[in-house]
């Protein structure tokens, strides 16, 4: 599958917490990684999740915020992960920060120049990525 969005995670769902109209999906990635997503109730039922299922998450790159020098614990972001720039790309307004984690995972984030330079993002800094539940999209194949 091919998609725009610049984050794609595969994995299996570890669980589903079922709700009246959302449900909270959380995805453990082939990299360990675990992605939390909040869906519809519908749509979890259409998909067919539930724990072992095989299934991936999207999260479109101007969905990730970049923290750093910051308290994970004091956000409220479901979504918390921590590693190191790999690299910086600057365009005329916003720049593609990636960021990567420990095992293996990327994660690309679009952000301000001005934010870079705030920041300092530069490769080899130590950065965290956050981005919401909601802004997780879930899918499996068809």
């Amino acid at each position: 599958m091919r998609t725009s969005a610049r984050n794609h995670f595969s994995g299996q769902v570890s669980a589903v917490k079922a709700g009246a109209v959302n449900d909270e999906v959380t995805l453990r990635t082939d990299s360990g990684l675990d992605i939390v997503a909040i869906i519809t109730h519908g749509s979890a039922a259409s998909l067919g999740l539930a724990a072992g299922k095989p299934a991936f998450a999207l999260v479109k790159a101007s969905s990730v915020i970049v923290m750093v020098d910051g308290d994970a614990a004091k956000v409220s972001t479901r979504n918390v992960v921590a590693g190191t720039v790999e690299s910086v790309t600057k365009g005329a307004v916003n720049a593609e920060v990636v960021i990567a984690a420990t095992g293996g995972a990327k994660i690309a984030a679009i952000v301000t120049n001005e934010s870079v330079g705030h920041l300092g993002l530069a490769a080899g800094k130590a950065a965290t990525a956050l981005f919401k539940a909601s802004s997780v999209i879930v899918g499996v194949d068809a």
